[in-house]
C-alpha cells in the first residue's frame, strides 16, 4: 500500500470521526494525538476555536518516566490532562480518538483521564 493511500485512508477516518463529535465550553473535545515516540492530549472548545488545556508525555517528570513503557506514560498523560481540566472547572468531555483505534496508548489516555475524575 502506498504512502499516499495510507494518508488518504487516515484522512477519511479522521473526517468520519470528526463529523460525529464536537466540543463546547461545557463539554470540550478531548483529542488524543499519538506518534511513534510520544503522545499528547488537549481539550478543545470547537465553538470558540480554542484549546483549553493540553498535556503531553514530555511534561512528565524524569523520575516518573524512568522504567515506564509508552502505554504507562499515556496513562499518566490522561491523569495529567484530567487534573488540569478539573482546575479549569471541566468535568465532562467528548473523547476524540482521531484516526487511531481505541486501543493501546489511546485507550490508556482515556483510562487515566477516567481514573482522575473526567466523565465521557
Amino acid at each position: 500500500m502506498s504512502k499516499t493511500t495510507m494518508q488518504a485512508r487516515a484522512a477519511r477516518r479522521l473526517a468520519r470521526v470528526r463529523a460525529k463529535i464536537s466540543g463546547t465550553s461545557e463539554r470540550p473535545r478531548l483529542a488524543v494525538s499519538r506518534s511513534l515516540k510520544h503522545i499528547a492530549a488537549q481539550l478543545i472548545d470547537d465553538v470558540a476555536g480554542k484549546t483549553l488545556v493540553a498535556a503531553n508525555d514530555t511534561e512528565i517528570a524524569d523520575a516518573d518516566r524512568k522504567g515506564k513503557k509508552k502505554a504507562e506514560l499515556a496513562f499518566l498523560v490522561g491523569k495529567l490532562i484530567a487534573e488540569r481540566a478539573k482546575a479549569k472547572g471541566v468535568s465532562t468531555v467528548v473523547f476524540d480518538r482521531r484516526d487511531k483505534q481505541f486501543h493501546g496508548r489511546v485507550k490508556a489516555v482515556a483510562d487515566g483521564a477516567r481514573e482522575a475524575g473526567l466523565t465521557f
